[in-house]
């Protein structure tokens, strides 16, 4: 395939995100739908949690396999660095990226605890919140990315585009796991805010298609796989507490929705053999 060819691959897995954000722009006056929204939301992300460290995990029993049988232990253990940095870093990044927001808005005057509670600060939370969710995505998207752009390169096409069809739904149904929380917060993000998601989440795919297409690295593959794994982790939380002060019975109830939608777009991908 060419790079045009395969640049448009990419690009096509990537666009599907902006399907699931226009629902960010829809005003819901029912608490019980904006809670389960959010709880759905959850659930889109949980089961992409498992699913990336599912496929994480398997380079590491990969690898743990080939070395028992002769192979490098050099590369297993780097391999497990690389595993756990990644999910730290995800992880802890993102909490130390609130605490210094929250010190820098504490140091602007007394007014700021104040500001903190007004709907203005509830916003910005919020749209932050959202954001976060859509740079995890990225990061797992770029993954996806990677393995589009690695099939085009060993010329399997149908394979490549299995997964562009199977990947494109999974990026739809996480263009609205990006704006659950903000349609559970009453909030409608203006549409430059929703393109500039769509691309923060969407257009990694582009990018790792051109770059898997390149080159071929199981190292950054399992680093962005568990970077995504950890900013998801974070997320996760933060909307779980959303749903406890709205109804956890409610939440949990969207978090299975979600989880289901999620595990069927993964269905669709091995249902096709990819």
């Amino acid at each position: 395939m060419s790079t045009a060819d395969v640049a448009v691959l990419g690009a096509v897995a990537g666009f599907t995100i902006f399907l699931g954000l226009p629902i960010g722009r829809v005003e819901m006056q029912n608490v019980r739908v904006k809670t389960l929204l959010n709880g759905i939301s959850a659930g889109i992300l949980a089961f992409l949690l498992v699913d990336i460290l599912a496929n994480a995990g398997d380079v590491l029993d990969g690898s743990l396999a080939a070395a028992q049988s002769g192979g490098s232990w050099v590369r297993f253990a780097g391999l497990t660095l690389c595993y756990g940095f990644g999910l730290a870093v995800g992880l802890m990044s993102l909490l130390y990226v609130g605490k210094a927001i929250r010190r820098r808005r504490a140091s602007i005057g007394p007014g700021a605890m104040a500001f903190a509670e007004t709907a203005v600060g509830r916003r910005e939370e919020a749209l932050h919140l959202a954001m976060t969710i859509a740079a995890g995505i990225g990061l797992h998207n770029f993954s996806e990315g990677l393995a589009i752009g690695q099939a085009a390169h060993a010329d399997e096409v149908s394979l490549a585009l299995l997964l562009v069809v199977g990947f494109g739904l999974h990026n739809a149904t996480e263009g609205f796991g990006i704006v659950g929380p903000l349609v559970a917060a009453d909030i409608r993000p203006a549409w430059s805010w929703l393109v500039l998601a769509g691309l923060v989440a969407g257009g990694p795919t582009f990018f790792g298609t051109l770059i898997g297409n390149s080159i071929s690295s199981v190292y950054v593959f399992v680093a962005f796989l568990t970077l995504a794994a950890g900013a998801i982790l974070y997320v996760i939380g933060e909307l779980f507490s959303v749903g406890r002060r709205l109804s956890w019975e409610i939440t949990l109830w969207g978090v299975l929705i979600g989880f289901l939608l999620g595990l069927g777009t993964e269905l669709v991908i091995v249902a096709a053999g990819a």
